[in-house]
């Protein structure tokens, strides 16, 4: 008997997590795509994941089909949280006058005036 795919690849392939590749990004660092995930489908852009560079969207792995070379099947490997629990860290403009008032090198600053 052959053996059967893990429960939940087999169900992803039943909900149709399917990428179609049309071709190079205009920068041409990436693909263009187009996803069927379940009902709804998707136009995008893949690109490979590079060190230091924020990853926006998921980190997924394609399988490639056996009868197309086109067609892959996704392997998602991580999911970006739809809601961060915290908010961005940002420098408000009252934080950077603060920061200046403390901080900043007030000799210098005469000598340029």
């Amino acid at each position: 008997m052959g053996s059967k795919p893990p429960k939940k690849e087999s169900a992803r392939r039943e909900r149709g997590d399917v990428v179609l590749v049309c071709g190079r990004s205009d920068d041409g660092q990436g693909y263009d795509v187009l996803r069927q995930k379940g009902e709804e489908i998707q136009a995008g852009t893949m690109r490979p994941l590079v060190e230091g560079k924020p990853i926006h969207g998921e980190v997924v792995r394609l399988k490639p089909r056996n009868d197309s070379l086109v067609l892959f099947d996704v392997q998602v490997q991580h999911e970006m949280p739809s809601s961060p629990g915290r908010p961005a860290k940002v420098a408000t403009d009252r934080y950077r006058r603060g920061w200046e008032s403390i901080w900043a090198n007030k000799q210098n600053a005469r000598a340029l005036n």
